[in-house]
């Protein structure tokens, strides 16, 4: 049995999976799961260069749900923490989950499952909250845009949600922080990536890629929003609670100099 190695992959949920097949194909008991160009190679660690293979990693997949549907989630959302060294975290939580006969996604005396379990739990509620605070504003091109920059990689978690409720239109939800976004046109959704040289916040300056009506339509929602609001009535403590700070550069409600 080997008892520990440094696998490489492409960063893709699926060259995870199959660099977790290849390390359960041959016995690692600690497999170091590092992405490509991330690397931190250890002075006598034994690295392989793992290639994505769709066919291997359904089977990791397969093997998973069978075991448990919880895990599931657990692992991609945990997974798209980003958080550092999530990757070998990952492997130890599925290699515990296949070598027992238990339901050990849900054992939380476990310190790798409770890790997990938190991790996914946090991924979760920033998917929530992008799909709440998201708001977009029509182009000169006739296309919603929105920029978002949340904690973790949730794109691909709240693409359902945005295609389903903004079916007759065409959008993009950028992610400025990962460099890359959701396109919709009409048809399905792709990934795309754009040159941009900074993100468009709802600002009080007016910007030329929008239209005139947008912003009109801007005007009226801030100036609504403020006509409710009942200032004695107002608790700060919680509306930050519930609406971070970080997230009022793209409310239109929140306009900012």
């Amino acid at each position: 049995m080997n008892t520990s190695k440094t696998f490489i992959y492409d960063g893709s949920f699926n060259g995870f999976l199959t660099a977790v097949f290849s390390g359960f194909e041959q016995k690692v008991n600690q497999a170091d799961i590092q992405r490509n160009g991330q690397t931190q190679k250890g002075l006598f660690a034994e690295t392989e260069t793992v290639f994505t293979n769709v066919a291997l990693a359904k089977r990791v997949w397969t093997g998973i749900q069978k075991k448990s549907n919880s895990a599931v989630k657990n692992i991609y959302f945990a997974f798209l923490s980003e958080k550092k060294g999530i990757e070998p975290l990952l492997y130890h939580y599925i290699q515990k989950l296949m070598g027992s006969n238990q339901k050990k996604s849900h054992d939380f005396s476990d310190d790798v499952i409770l890790r997990i379990n938190q991790l996914a739990h946090k991924v979760g509620r920033e998917k929530h909250r992008m799909e709440a605070f998201v708001r977009f504003q029509l182009t000169k091109d006739e296309v919603y845009f929105a920029n978002i920059e949340p904690d973790f990689d949730v794109l691909p978690l709240i693409s359902k949600h945005f295609r389903n409720r903004y079916a007759d239109q065409q959008w993009i939800i950028y992610d400025l922080k990962r460099k890359y976004g959701l396109y919709y046109n009409l048809e399905g959704v792709e990934l795309i990536s754009l040159d941009l040289k900074e993100g468009y916040g709802n600002s009080i300056h007016k910007n030329s890629a929008f239209t005139n009506e947008e912003y009109e339509y801007q005007d009226l929602w801030n100036n609504y929003f403020k006509s409710t609001n009942i200032k004695s009535r107002i608790n700060k403590k919680l509306h930050m609670q519930h609406v971070p700070k970080r997230y009022w550069k793209y409310l239109s409600e929140k306009k900012v100099s």
